[in-house]
């Protein structure tokens, strides 16, 4: 799913094509990507966009009259652009925005229909969008730390949480906390000030990091190639491999549709964290420690 970095990347790319150009129409190629029905998306057409901006993960286009179109990739949709003579995604077409310049087009890979659409009309419709979690950009230390020890939950679950925390999701919380030196599954209730605020740079150490160097390595063309895995990760998708600080090999533990990565010898002492399925399988042969590896 494209996180804050991936988001802040496609803003500033959207912001550079379509701020100030009129819509000249609004196809909707898939019925089930658009979840709203008043105001019509129709009554877009003609109307010019004023701002782009983001709620979380969530990328806001805005629109003159105070209307704005609220765009939720989840985890297979990508957003694309393409020039008047320039060819069309194809199939996976499910929304676009046709300008003079250009097309964008929200596209969305395989069979789960998660990506959507919102068109809403004033202020009060677009805050109703709004998961609440609180931008790590925007609060200092001693807010963040308080959010985060709100309940008490793995550090995994709070930093993706959008209640929580704006814009942090699966690929990003491996790698903040990897950053941090904290186990994925300690407590929010029992790590101590020294923790929490190291876990607070990190957040914002990793996510302008990656900001920079996504924005390096897209330069002037628009970001087709959104992943969440990445060769310079620490953590994340590097299951197996050598940790970069230590070059213990990184673990992982699969759940849901989730994944957790982390360095054994860097963030949990050594210990290597029981998966459900496996360690059970395996018993006693299970590893308790990096070096029974």
């Amino acid at each position: 799913m494209p996180e804050f970095p991936d988001i802040t990347v496609y803003i500033a790319h959207l912001r550079r094509r379509i701020v100030g150009q009129v819509i000249r129409r609004v196809q909707v190629s898939n019925p089930f990507v658009l979840r709203t029905v008043n105001p019509p998306v129709a009554t877009a057409e003609g109307a010019t966009v004023t701002t782009v901006g983001n709620l979380g993960k969530r990328i806001v286009i805005g629109l003159d009259g105070d209307r704005y179109f609220v765009i939720h990739l989840m985890i297979a949709g990508r957003l694309r652009w393409r020039g008047p003579r320039e060819k069309p995604p194809g199939k996976i077409a499910l929304f676009s925005l046709v300008f003079d310049e250009g097309t964008v087009f929200l596209t969305e890979a395989g069979t789960k229909r998660r990506a959507s659409v919102h068109f809403v009309d004033g202020r009060a419709a677009l805050a109703a969008l709004d998961p609440g979690g609180v931008d790590p950009f925007a609060v200092d230390e001693a807010t963040f730390v308080k959010q985060l020890r709100e309940g008490n939950h793995t550090l995994k679950r709070a930093l993706t949480d959008p209640r929580r925390f704006s814009g942090i999701g699966n690929a990003y919380s491996d790698e903040i906390l990897h950053r941090a030196r904290l186990s994925p599954f300690a407590l929010t209730g029992k790590i101590d000030d020294a923790e929490a605020g190291r876990l607070y740079h990190a957040v914002r150490e990793v996510l302008t990091e990656w900001v920079e160097r996504l924005s390096r390595e897209t330069g002037d063309a628009f970001p087709e190639k959104v992943t969440a895995f990445h060769d310079e990760m620490a953590a994340h998708g590097r299951f197996g491999k050598p940790c970069p600080v230590c070059s213990a090999p990184i673990q992982r533990i699969v759940y849901a549709e989730n994944e957790a990565n982390y360095c054994p010898r860097c963030q949990t002492g050594g210990r290597i964290l029981a998966d459900r399925a496996l360690s059970r399988l395996l018993h006693d042969t299970w590893p308790r420690h990096v070096d029974e590896l």
